[in-house]
């Protein structure tokens, strides 16, 4: 039948349409009404979970205040049913809305103060409690810790009160009496607490010692309470971390051993050495001996991360030989993290062969200037035009100026024009280090790029542009640039080479570094990908560590003839990269191409460890090599001039599309749902012809599989859907 609408009289119609506003808003408000009114309801959050160590807690966190609104420290202990592995505790939560929550395995420290978390469930998508869900009986089957919608998903803890402290030793660490040469040796590492509990005041190292080694105080020295020391391997076939044996662990010439001890009170704590060596005369089944032993004492961990050669003394205090180590100190972040969500190792399946422009749209300062960028590289017009190309993740360098700025720049040393006293004509460059420079420095200096100090020869005069600008801050890059595109932060920091040399002396203290550049990107990220990377493994360790939102991809060279060999073992080739990302449950590697090609197979290496890999290079900067890549299934390829190598027909991110396509499912979505909620017909109006009814939570599901991580907040602003971001 059709309908003559366009006849009706417009006054009618405008009041028409006033009523029904009114009127839905009213029935709006009605249901909010009621659903506030809703009394809070008891559930019963039971779990099992095997396999717990000694101290540890299973706890519950939620989006709610009863549940801690995802603050670790405020979440709630669940109790241990006798002698199972069922954890469970009835917990009032509100009635009138859904609720989302996650198990956690904790230690508690005080409760509803201090809590370090041990593991996590990960899921993208929380445990959920429906308004019309009823609360399980413990007749019922317990959850299972990790697995919600068939879906198993848990990581280790991050840093929230407590300190690491990692201990490294490899080569042939370990220096003594020849007979002792060619013996297998087990090491142990035990922290030990330098405090009496019954005093506020510590006593001295010496002292401490003497007593340790008298037989009426050996309560002196004792473990740390809440301390927790874990062992990995990275040559061995489980390479992951795991608590030590009686004997500690075999060493073995070639491997590398790093042994991980959490405490909350790093001054207050030493670390006994212990060396275990089997007798020549053993037999099967027959222990190691204990041949020596060592302290290493919290004042020569001053620094966040050094070396020490420490005596080793036999069992009868006689000088037995030394002992060399590297160590890491990882401190927490001022910055707290939540536990609403995390994308420390998500990654979509249909993210791969993703497109990153190198240092936004390619290197400016090669030796042929030919393959060098005519747009300044690490600028934000360089980063624009990556973006404005199609680029899924632009990769950039981050560092800290002088007055602790997170800036953007590839090179730890920087040139600045000079005039000489007698020939006013010519100019000269001075070669500092970029770290002696403040941000207001650098803006209002002449600077150059090292290569155009060497070369006297600069390459770029847009002094007058502001986009074109060198130093553009972390957080301008957040502030400006399209937030559907991921970013790769590339966190520089000096190397030790093969030869004993750093690439920067004197650098800052990595703690205060890297807390400065992780706290601008919690800050400004929003709904952006990101993805940290670093060449330097330790870096890599501490931004796992540091937070547990956003994934780390390791950087290595591996085997090359273009770079240099760097010290440490895990950057010697992809193989140990691998190990390295294992072992500290990161995201994944971001390899040289130039060793890809020589062994392509070292692709599935990567991925059949469960990790995502990314590869750089000057290899990359062509068509045929980069679609071989992305047969080859790289997740992401960067490469210079984006502009000319890119193969896209559509220059947009696969974020951009993505958002865009879950927009228009959530506008369908808000659409149906207004329908539904529509209020019931008045009497004198025709009889509708079939109401349409909305499953809303399958909907918000279905559409939770087309985006990784979107936020209902970023959608509604602008088609967003983010967060993780790409490497190099």
């Amino acid at each position: 039948m059709q309908r003559w609408f366009f006849l009706e009289d417009p006054e009618n119609a405008h009041r028409r349409a006033t009523s029904d506003g009114i009127e839905k808003e009213l029935f709006t408000k009605r249901a909010l009404e009621e659903f506030s009114r809703a009394p809070p309801k008891d559930w019963l959050f039971r779990v099992r979970v095997p396999e717990l160590k000694r101290g540890e807690t299973v706890c519950v966190v939620g989006d709610v205040p009863e549940l801690g609104e995802w603050n670790p420290d405020k979440s709630v202990s669940l109790e241990q049913e006798e002698d199972t592995e069922i954890w469970s505790k009835v917990i009032h939560i509100p009635g009138s809305q859904k609720v989302q929550y996650r198990y956690c395995i904790c230690v508690v420290i005080e409760s509803g103060l201090q809590v370090i978390v041990r593991n996590w469930e990960t899921n993208l998508e929380a445990r959920q409690i429906a308004l019309s869900d009823i609360s399980p009986s413990r007749k019922d089957e317990p959850q299972a810790y990790g697995d919600y919608d068939n879906i198993y998903h848990t990581d280790r803890g991050w840093l929230n009160k407590e300190t690491v402290v990692q201990l490294k030793l490899f080569k042939n660490p370990v220096l003594w009496r020849p007979r002792y040469t060619n013996r297998t040796i087990y090491i142990k590492v035990t922290p030990l607490n330098l405090m009496r509990y019954n005093t506020n005041c510590p006593k001295s190292i010496s002292e401490a010692l003497e007593e340790s080694l008298s037989t009426d105080n050996q309560d002196v020295l004792e473990n740390p309470k809440f301390a927790y020391t874990e062992v990995a391997s990275l040559t061995s076939h489980d390479n992951s971390f795991h608590p030590q044996e009686q004997f500690g662990k075999e060493f073995n010439y070639g491997d590398m051993l790093i042994f991980q001890s959490t405490v909350l009170f790093p001054s207050n704590v030493a670390f006994l050495i212990d060396l275990y060596i089997y007798s020549s005369k053993a037999q099967d089944g027959d222990p190691p001996y204990h041949a020596g032993f060592c302290y290493l004492f919290p004042s020569a961990l001053q620094s966040s991360v050094g070396s020490a050669v420490l005596p080793v003394t036999s069992t009868k205090h006689r000088p037995l030989g030394q002992i060399e180590l590297e160590y890491l100190v990882i401190r927490p972040l001022n910055f707290r993290c939540d536990m609403e969500i995390s994308y420390s190792r998500y990654w979509k399946n249909t993210w791969c062969g993703l497109d990153v422009g190198h240092r936004g749209a390619g290197s400016s300062f090669k030796r042929e200037p030919k393959n060098c960028a005519e747009v300044r590289e690490n600028t934000i017009a360089s980063l624009k035009s990556a973006i404005d190309h199609g680029a899924d993740f632009v990769e950039f360098d981050v560092q800290l100026s002088k007055d602790s700025v997170p800036i953007i720049y590839h090179d730890f040393h920087v040139c600045i024009s000079l005039k000489r006293k007698k020939q006013l004509d010519e100019n000269d460059m001075l070669e500092i280090p970029l770290k002696e420079l403040t941000l207001e420095q650098l803006k209002l200096l002449k600077v150059y790029h090292v290569s155009e100090g060497r070369s006297k020869n600069p390459r770029f005069f847009d002094d007058d542009l502001e986009d074109h600008q060198p130093f553009p801050t972390l957080q301008q890059m957040f502030e400006v640039l399209d937030p559907h595109v991921g970013f790769n932060v590339e966190v520089k920091w000096t190397m030790q080479l093969s030869d004993g040399s750093y690439e920067l002396n004197n650098p800052a203290d990595v703690n205060l570094y890297l807390d400065t550049i992780l706290e601008v990107v919690l800050k400004y990220a929003g709904s952006r990908k990101v993805i940290f990377s670093c060449f330097n493994p330790d870096i890599c360790s501490m931004l796992r560590l540091k937070q547990n939102k956003y994934p780390v991809l390791f950087l290595t060279v591996g085997q090359s003839i273009k770079y240099p060999q760097y010290h440490d073992p895990r950057c010697l080739n992809i193989p140990m990269a691998v190990k390295h990302a294992v072992m500290m449950e990161i995201l994944g590697v971001n390899v040289h191409t130039e060793d890809l090609l020589r062994d392509p197979s070292q692709v599935k290496l990567a991925t059949a460890a469960g990790l995502v890999i990314f590869c750089w290079g000057d290899d990359n900067a062509d068509k045929a090599t980069i679609k071989y890549l992305k047969e080859l299934g790289l997740h992401g390829i960067i490469y210079d001039k984006i502009d000319q190598y890119s193969s896209k027909e559509v220059k947009e991110s696969i974020f951009l599309m993505e958002a865009r396509e879950c927009q228009k499912e959530l506008i369908t979505l808000a659409a149906a749902t207004s329908e539904a909620m529509s209020p019931p017909p008045r009497s004198n109006s025709p009889p509708m012809i079939k109401e349409r009814i909305l499953d809303v939570e399958r909907a918000r599901q279905d559409l939770d599989t087309l985006s990784t991580a979107t936020s209902l907040e970023s959608l509604a602003s602008q088609y967003s859907d983010y967060q993780v971001t790409s490497d190099t």
